[in-house]
Parts: C-alpha cells; structure tokens; sequence
C-alpha cells in the first residue's frame, strides 16, 4: 500500500499508541514456563520512505542462530521494563544509543518455542543513525520497505504450527535480498502493518 511508504511520524504515532492500549494478546500456554523478552520493532523514515530495521543473527548464537529478527532479548531484573529491555538489547546488538530511540508503542506478546514471551516495542529512529554491529551477535543488518513488506504477493506461505496444545500461523515471505523473513518476525510485521492499516485507528 503506497500509503504506508509516506505516513506521517504523527498519524504513525496515533495509531501505534491507540492500538497499545487496547491489546490483544496471543493465547499462552499454561504448561510450560515462558520467560519475558522484548524486541524492538525499528521504523525508519529513509529514502522518501518507511522501512524496517532487521538483522540477521549469526551462526554462533545459542537461540535462532541465523534467522532475521528484530534486536532484543531476554528481560533482566536490572532492566525494571521490557521497554528498557529492548533499548538496552539494542544498543547492544547495534551500538544504537536509548537517547536516538523514539518509542511509540507496543503490539501483542509473541510466544517462541526457546521459551519466552517477547513484547514488541515499537519505535522511531533518525534516518541517518548510526548503527554499530557487534559481530559475534549480528551478522547483517538491513532495511525492508513496509510497501515491500504489506504486499501480499509477497508472502510465500502461512503454516499452522501446534505447540503445547496450541496453533500458532507461521508466516513465510519470499526472499528479501537473499533474507528469509518468517515465524515471529513475521507475525510481528504483519500485526504492525494491521495496525497501521485499521480504519478504526485512523
């Protein structure tokens, strides 16, 4: 959707927070411990459009080595919220400093088969931020257009997983430049695109 490349910071803002506030959240399960974690869903208005920050996790981590995802991790007791969470995984991962980071908002809890539960928190960052890799964490970061990323045709295809007793839909995008996009990040995405897109936020 052409609108999504050039929405205003303001009406993004609008609808991020109006949907925080009436969140629905994924069902959990209830017999197996799940550990609280927070990502950071990145916006950033650059090249006369709205992209996404994504990375791709190298080979040597512990957790989803090799897969896209959005900067974060697990929530420590020191961090008091899973916003801060995000912004210490961050600037962890990316060298990104809290100060350059806007938070908007946040979108439904996303369960994980490694065993948490992660928070999206959604923000804004400058165009021109600069970003520092570490590199026994990230192995790539790129940008995605969300005209890119709302494009059905784009969507490979959408699986049903069943896990404890629940079934999640895990969605899968076709390549971009070379990455594969799918499972929670996905599912993130395309709760923020829905988002983004309700009438009844607007």
């Amino acid at each position: 959707m052409p609108i999504l490349a050039h929405i205003l910071p303001s009406v993004l803002r609008e609808r991020v927070s109006k949907a925080s506030q009436r969140l629905e959240h994924m069902p959990l399960p209830t017999n197996v411990p799940l550990r609280p974690a927070a990502v950071l869903v990145p916006l950033v208005y650059q090249n006369e459009q709205w992209s996404l920050l994504l990375t791709r996790r190298t080979n040597a981590l512990a957790n989803h080595k090799g897969q896209v995802a959005f900067p974060g991790g697990g929530y420590e007791k020191e961090d008091g919220d899973l916003a801060t969470t995000a912004l210490r995984e961050t600037f962890e991962e990316l060298g990104i400093p809290p100060e350059k980071i806007d938070i908007i908002g946040q979108l439904p809890q996303q369960p994980v088969i490694s065993g948490y539960v992660v928070t999206p928190i959604v923000a804004i960052l400058p165009g021109d931020v600069p970003l520092r890799p570490t590199p026994d964490e990230i192995a790539r970061v790129f940008f995605v257009p969300l005209t890119w990323l709302a494009d059905p045709a784009h969507i490979e295809r959408v699986e049903k997983h069943r896990w404890h007793g629940l079934d999640y839909l895990v969605p899968f995008y076709i390549p971009y430049e070379g990455e594969i996009i799918w499972g929670m990040t996905a599912r993130i995405i395309l709760s923020l695109l829905e988002t983004l897109k309700n009438p009844s936020l607007r």
